[in-house]
C-alpha cells in the first residue's frame, strides 16, 4: 500500500525518521497537510502536499489503497479524520501518544542516541519524587482528565499576577519570580521550586533517591510503575521528554519563536556568563534535535545545578533585550529557556546519565 503521513512538524518528521531506520521497506510517498502556509514543500526530501490536490483525480480503489498515519498532536486527530473520509480514504490510523511513544522507544534504541527509560532494567528502590506541575488559573478544564500521580504537585504560575486563586500550591510565596509568569511562563514555577525546595532544607531518603522536576498541565511523563523503579538503581541523573527534530536543524525552532534582537540579547549573555557553553552553541544548533516544553525530572543537585546555570542567564538575557523583559510579555524567554535545556544537556550527556521518555500531550 501506498503510505503517507498526514502532519509536517516535528512529530510527523520524527515519525518518519523513526519508519526509515526501523522499517525500511516502507517508503512513505509525502506529507500531507490541510494548508501548505507555514509548512515547508519539502521535508525530509519528501513532498510535503495539500490533501485536496492529494485527493484531486485519484480513484477511488487507488485511495482505499493509501494508508495515511495521523502523525500530529491528539487533539486534532479526530477532526482530521473526518476530513480524511470526506475525501475518501477510509485507511488511516492515529499515532496516538502510546503508539508515538513506542516508536520513538524502539526507534532511540536502535540508535543509541537518546536512550529511553524503557530500556533499563526495572529495579527495587522506589524513588523519593517531587514533580511540580505548573498551571494556570485561566486553564480551561482537560476534555480527557485522569488522576493526578501523588507525586505531581500542581502550582499555579503567575499568582502574583492575578487575585485568583486555584486550590494548590502558588509560585509567589518565599524567593520568587512569579511576575515575570508573562514571559516566563511555566519557567517561573521551576525557579520557586529551586529556591525553596532545592536550596531549602536538607535531603531526605539519601541524596541519590531524591528526584525533582516540572511538568505543566497539559504536558508531562507518563510513567508507569517500573518507569519508577528504574531510576535509582540505574543511577539515572535526569529524564527528559524524546527530543522533537527540526529541519534542517534547530536554527529552525529558535527563528520561528524567538525574536532576532532577542536571540541577539541570548547570545551576549551566553558569551558574559558561560563562554564555554557559548562556543558549544553552534554545534548544537547545528542538528536537529530540540527538547521542547521545558519538562524534566532529575536528581535533586542535577537540578539544581542546572537552575543555578540557567536562571542567570535567563535574567541576563532579558536585561540585554529590546525592549527589556520588564517592558514586556510575550512569553519568550520561556521559547529560549527550551533552547538552553537543549544546550545544557547535549553538552554535559558524557558526564550525567541522561534518558528519555515520552511527554502526553493533554486535551
Amino acid at each position: 500500500m501506498n503510505l503517507a503521513i498526514y502532519g509536517a512538524q516535528g512529530y510527523a518528521l520524527g515519525t518518519h525518521e523513526a519508519i526509515k531506520t526501523l522499517y525500511p521497506k516502507r517508503e512513505v510517498s509525502c506529507f500531507l497537510v490541510t494548508h501548505r502556509e507555514g509548512n515547508a514543500s519539502v521535508l525530509n526530501g519528501i513532498p510535503v502536499k495539500e490533501l485536496h490536490a492529494f485527493a484531486e483525480g485519484k480513484a477511488t480503489e487507488e485511495k482505499r489503497n493509501t494508508e495515511i498515519l495521523i502523525a500530529t498532536p491528539e487533539q486534532v486527530q479526530p477532526e482530521i479524520e473526518e476530513i480524511l473520509e470526506t475525501y475518501g480514504f477510509d485507511c488511516h490510523i492515529r499515532l496516538t501518544f502510546e503508539r508515538w511513544s513506542e516508536l520513538m522507544m524502539l526507534f532511540h534504541a536502535k540508535l543509541e542516541k537518546f536512550m529511553p527509560l524503557t530500556a533499563l532494567p526495572v529495579g527495587y528502590h522506589k524513588p523519593f519524587i517531587r514533580l511540580y506541575m505548573a498551571k494556570s488559573h485561566a486553564d480551561r478544564p482537560l476534555k480527557y482528565s485522569s488522576a493526578v500521580p501523588e507525586y505531581v504537585f500542581p502550582v499555579q504560575a503567575g499568582a502574583a499576577c492575578t487575585a485568583m486563586r486555584t486550590a494548590c500550591l502558588v509560585d509567589d510565596t518565599g524567593t520568587h519570580i512569579s511576575g515575570k509568569n508573562g514571559n516566563y511562563c511555566e519557567l517561573t514555577v521551576l525557579y520557586w521550586v529551586w529556591k525553596n525546595k532545592l536550596e531549602a532544607g536538607g535531603t531526605v531518603n539519601g541524596g541519590t533517591k531524591q528526584y525533582y522536576g516540572l511538568c505543566q498541565y497539559r504536558r508531562g511523563f507518563d510513567f508507569t510503575e517500573d518507569d519508577l523503579l528504574r531510576l535509582v538503581d540505574n543511577d539515572v541523573d535526569v529524564v527528559l521528554p524524546y527530543p522533537l527534530p527540526y529541519e534542517p536543524d534547530i536554527h529552525a525552532h529558535h527563528r520561528r519563536y524567538i525574536k532576532h534582537t532577542d536571540w541577539e540579547a541570548l547570545l551576549k549573555a551566553l558569551g558574559e556568563l558561560q563562554p564555554g557553553y557559548a562556543q558549544m552553541l553552534e554545534e548544537v544548533l547545528k542538528q536537529q534535535y530540540l527538547y521542547n516544553y521545558n519538562v524534566i525530572l532529575a536528581k535533586r543537585e542535577v537540578l539544581k545545578d542546572y537552575c543555578e546555570w540557567l536562571f542567570p542567564i535567563l535574567e541576563r538575557t532579558e536585561e540585554l533585550s529590546i525592549p527589556k523583559g520588564s517592558e514586556r510579555s510575550d512569553r519568550y524567554i520561556g521559547y529560549i529557556g527550551e533552547t538552553l535545556e537543549t544546550l545544557y544537556f547535549m553538552a554535559n550527556n558524557d558526564r550525567l546519565n541522561i534518558v528519555h521518555t515520552g511527554c502526553r500531550i493533554l486535551t
